[in-house]
């Protein structure tokens, strides 16, 4: 049978011939301006989907390392990466979920979080984007407003026991099967999967462990390449929520265009090449994480390190000399706490 890998080889290759490039130059401070506003150069867009030109980077890069996550221990190249969120995009087909349909994430970062932003993309199901700091009302909240079919959950995070939270939300939970939900809060809820640990011999009647939910697609499944096949870059791919202070937060709709573009064009500017190393601190329910991290690196065949699932400066420290980091994302309070580490000078 024909690899998803090997399909339509001469297709990756024009996709990245045809992968826009932007000329950075420096304006003379002495220039004097005639124009009262400065236009970037003409560099057209990308118009393939995500999924798409994933592909053909691995196509180009198979055995550059593509993900490190230094908590988890693991470390893919772009081929094993591939195979990986193959095998997930053919347990969403497998599960019943259709072009269209959302899927929500709440957790903060770990190599599931990844595979999932691409195995939606390759099949067209919407990842909603989560923030691991809400509680049930706020849950319940984003995963009605969208209608989501599934929720992929952390176990826990610090102080934070996510299944309680679930069984919080919806008491009668105790008493499902995650094959059989059926429930009150939440009712387009169809199964609930928890991102488990190879050591945890934890279980849960109403929760779906990812290895086994991942265990039920194969990587070698046609009807990915036909599920491609049908999508265009303008589909929606992702809703991310805004931050609610002002009132209830609004579900932000994204295309393949939108992000896989907005996440290149930032790893052009910052001058990312294939030989690269970024480290993403950030989470990924936020834009930032997702598409200014993810995306910004992997459409530029380097690789995505993450330091911890949260922020801690230490970590971050560490990460960048041990993987040798050439590139590291944060916002002004991360900087300043990894700049006042007292260890910051071992580095």
């Amino acid at each position: 049978m024909t690899q998803i890998s090997d399909f339509d080889s001469t297709t990756k290759d024009n996709i990245l011939n045809n992968i826009p490039k932007v000329k950075m130059g420096a304006r003379s401070a002495n220039a004097p301006l005639t124009q009262s506003y400065d236009k970037g150069p003409d560099v057209p867009l990308i118009e393939a989907t995500i999924g798409d030109f994933f592909d053909a980077i691995v196509h180009k890069y198979p055995e550059r390392e593509a993900l490190v996550s230094r908590h988890q221990n693991i470390r893919l190249t772009y081929r094993e990466l591939q195979q990986k969120v193959t095998q997930l995009a053919s347990a969403m087909i497998e599960m019943g979920l259709e072009i269209g349909d959302r899927i929500g994430i709440w957790s903060h970062n770990n190599a599931e979080w990844l595979m999932m932003q691409l195995a939606t993309a390759k099949v067209g199901v919407i990842l909603v984007n989560i923030n691991p700091a809400y509680r049930t009302f706020e849950l319940q909240y984003a995963l009605n407003k969208l209608g989501c079919s599934a929720l992929v959950l952390m176990r826990h995070f610090k102080s934070s026991d996510y299944a309680s939270l679930i069984r919080e939300l919806c008491p009668e939970i105790y008493h499902k099967d995650y094959n059989q939900l059926d429930l009150v809060e939440i009712p387009t809820i169809e199964r609930i999967i928890w991102i488990d640990e190879p050591e945890s011999n934890e279980s849960f009647n109403f929760m779906q462990k990812f290895s086994a939910w991942m265990a039920e697609g194969y990587a070698n499944d046609p009807r990915i390449a036909e599920r491609q096949a049908q999508l265009k870059n303008t589909d929606a791919i992702s809703v991310q929520f805004t931050s609610g202070t002002t009132g209830t937060p609004k579900g932000a709709t994204l295309t393949h265009r939108n992000i896989l573009n907005n996440g290149y064009f930032m790893g052009e500017g910052m001058r990312l090449t294939e030989e690269d190393r970024l480290c993403i601190p950030l989470p990924l329910y936020h834009c930032f994480g997702m598409v200014g991290g993810n995306l910004a690196i992997l459409t530029h065949g380097g690789c995505a390190v993450y330091p911890n699932d949260g922020f801690d400066p230490l970590t971050v420290l560490q990460t960048v000399e041990e993987e040798k980091c050439t590139a590291l994302l944060g916002v002004p309070t991360m900087f300043i706490a990894e700049l006042d580490h007292p260890e910051f000078e071992n580095f």
